[in-house]
């Protein structure tokens, strides 16, 4: 669910430190520095990077500008291919049976366990090339005026990514608004160890 639709999940960060005026001014450049690249016509199994907001398939910015007033809004997308298991276990096991009637013309018997690695990397290779990539698209919108950031997902390794790319991207650290973050910003740190200690009530009779 994205930030245009009626409901969704979301994560608020705040940036950490200072936001200096040649960072906004350079962002289509920036965004476009680490801007998705796609896969469809190689083997990788997973590409991500910055598309613009209005539409997933532009990395260029063609359509429209990051800049929406005082926001910047733009997209995370991540592509991953994926081969079922069971699709690999038997593509495995017939490439392991050739493998064993080739050696058996030859007088051989036995096939080391390096060449059984060698034989899964080949086809898991062949495979993966044959799999078209997922996409998947996560909206997020920067506020400049109080430097406050939505992503629109809750998933961890959503997030984990998402963090890691703006930093390269912008040189800039973000921090994740959860309610423990919050009470600690609001009381201080020498009071918020007492959150630790914290422990939930039941007012359900």
């Amino acid at each position: 669910m994205g930030l245009l639709a009626a409901s969704g999940g979301f994560t608020r960060y705040r940036i950490v430190g200072e936001v200096k005026p040649d960072i906004l001014r350079e962002t289509p450049d920036r965004l476009k520095k680490y801007a998705f690249n796609d896969i469809d016509s190689t083997a990788d199994e997973r590409s991500f990077g910055w598309v613009a907001f209005e539409d997933y398939l532009d990395a260029e910015w063609r359509g429209a500008p990051p800049e929406k007033g005082h926001y910047l809004a733009f997209s995370l997308r991540l592509d991953t291919r994926r081969v079922s298991p069971a699709v690999f276990k038997k593509y495995l096991r017939l490439a392991i049976d050739q493998e064993k009637e080739h050696n058996q013309a030859s007088g051989k018997n036995f096939i080391s366990k390096d060449r059984k690695k060698e034989i899964a990397e080949r086809v898991k290779l062949s495979l993966m090339s044959r799999a078209l990539p997922i996409p998947a698209v996560f909206e997020a919108v920067w506020n400049t005026l109080d430097q406050v950031i939505w992503l629109a997902s809750t998933n961890g390794k959503v997030q984990t990514l998402f963090e890691d790319l703006f930093t390269m991207t912008f040189e800039l650290h973000l921090e994740p608004q959860t309610p423990a973050f919050l009470a600690e910003r609001i009381l201080g740190v020498e009071r918020a160890l007492a959150l630790e200690h914290v422990e939930p009530s039941q007012f359900a009779g």
